[in-house]
C-alpha cells in the first residue's frame, strides 16, 4: 500500500455534492416546519367524530 503525501491528500476529491446537501437541508427544513405546524395548529384525522 502506498503512503500518500500531504500534497496528494489535499488533492483528493470526494464527499457530498452541493445538490445532495441542498436537498438534505431542504427536507430537514420542511420536516421541522411540519412538526411546528402540527404542534401549534393540530387538526383532527379524517373520519373522526370529534
Amino acid at each position: 500500500m502506498k503512503e500518500l503525501t500531504n500534497k496528494e491528500m489535499k488533492n483528493i476529491k470526494g464527499g457530498a455534492s452541493v445538490l445532495a446537501t441542498t436537498i438534505g437541508v431542504s427536507a430537514l427544513i420542511a420536516f421541522l416546519v411540519g412538526v411546528i405546524s402540527g404542534l401549534t395548529n393540530p387538526e383532527p384525522c379524517e373520519g373522526s367524530d370529534k
